[in-house]
């Protein structure tokens, strides 16, 4: 019970408002043609009341004991990945749900979180034999065979999210950066040629980030309708359940990929000054997290899990503003979805568990 008074509250206030904020604003969408449909309304309450039950529960377990197990947490998610492949629902072309009855879940959002916990500790074992360029190869490896699985559903966003937390832990793992600058150089080339790997679809996609009217009834739609609800909020925004584009369903998958136009939309650029302002409270509170850790492994896991958050909000504010492609990244703690919603709120509780046990509160 003393552990309870060691959470760092800081963060709990930060995410009860965005958690708030997103409520709301999938609330204000879920009218269609006057009449309230709760399906996902209610859906995300349930995962959200999961996830906060799992952010508890990791709080005050020790998060040291995921170095002991970290490889069999990897083991069991290649498991889960393969068998998506074979199993899981086809949704918008991308086979990355497994079906459980009235709920899906994404074994892709589980990914990111395992990956993190896997590559901290691989990478924070100070007496490990292994040299640094045999490290970061080997990592590279460990890293590659997720994301070919990911690849395989496709699911090309979500796999550059994993690497970008791979990248992400490497840089602050210790390992000298000229080393890491070579490696970095290769994969550039080896990103770049990749081009002609990808998907009709997937390069549209790419090729609407400098210009969407390029195809603006097809390919450059989504990203065509989110800028207008975006530039359409103005000051404070239309109101909740006012948004023209998305009260008239002129914009796509706004519970899910495009909530943020919503709230630009509906709430206006103090709305989305607000949410940017939490974010940014949160990621203070991890950086102070990562900084004061007891061990090398828990400020990895703290710098992984920052990033995540960071990569996933650069990633889907990009494409709802049209500066990136649209990956079918979700915003953490705002966008609809059980699985996402549900592993954002347990690694808070991996954050909360690494501060609760930080050096300063030993003294």
């Amino acid at each position: 019970m003393n552990n309870f008074f060691k959470i760092d509250w800081l963060v709990i206030v930060v995410i009860t408002l965005l958690l708030g904020i997103g409520l709301t604003a999938l609330y204000s969408v879920s009218f269609i043609e006057g009449n309230f449909s709760p399906n996902n309304f209610y859906k995300q309450i349930i995962a959200i009341i999961i996830g906060i039950a799992l952010m508890l529960f990791f709080s005050f377990y020790d998060y040291r004991a995921f170095n002991s197990y970290s490889t069999k947490l990897y083991l069991i998610l290649l498991i889960f990945l393969v068998g998506v492949i074979f199993l899981g629902m086809n949704v918008r072309g991308t086979r990355g749900w497994l079906n459980f009855g009235e709920f899906n879940f994404q074994p892709v959002e589980v990914a990111k979180l395992v990956m993190i916990i896997f590559l901290a500790s691989f990478l924070s074992k100070k007496k490990s034999h292994l040299s640094e360029v045999v490290k970061i190869i080997t990592s590279l490896i460990l890293v590659f065979v997720p994301v070919f699985f990911v690849l395989r559903q496709p699911d090309f966003g979500s796999a550059a999210i994993i690497i970008g937390i791979w990248v992400s832990i490497l840089l602050v793992s210790g390992i000298d950066r000229k080393n890491i600058a070579i490696f970095f150089l290769i994969g550039a080339v080896a990103i770049s040629s990749s081009w002609f790997f990808l998907k009709d679809y997937q390069k549209e996609r790419l090729k609407n980030v400098t210009n969407p009217y390029n195809d603006p009834r097809g390919s450059g739609y989504n990203v065509i309708q989110s800028m207008v609800a975006v530039g359409s909020g103005g000051a404070f925004g239309k109101g909740l359940g006012h948004g023209s584009q998305s009260q008239l369903n002129f914009l796509p998958e706004k519970h899910t990929d495009f909530i943020f136009a919503v709230i630009a939309e509906e709430l206006g650029f103090a709305g989305v000054i607000f949410v940017f302002a939490l974010f940014t409270v949160l990621f203070y509170r991890i950086k102070e997290t990562a900084r004061l850790a007891r061990d090398n492994f828990g400020y990895l896991l703290a710098v992984g899990i920052m990033a995540m958050f960071f990569l996933q909000i650069v990633v889907n504010v990009g494409m709802n503003t049209g500066m990136s492609p649209i990956a079918g990244i979700p915003l953490p703690f705002l966008s609809y979805g059980g699985s996402s919603i549900v592993i954002v709120l347990a690694s808070i509780g991996i954050i909360q568990s690494i501060y609760i046990r930080r050096l300063k509160a030993l003294d």
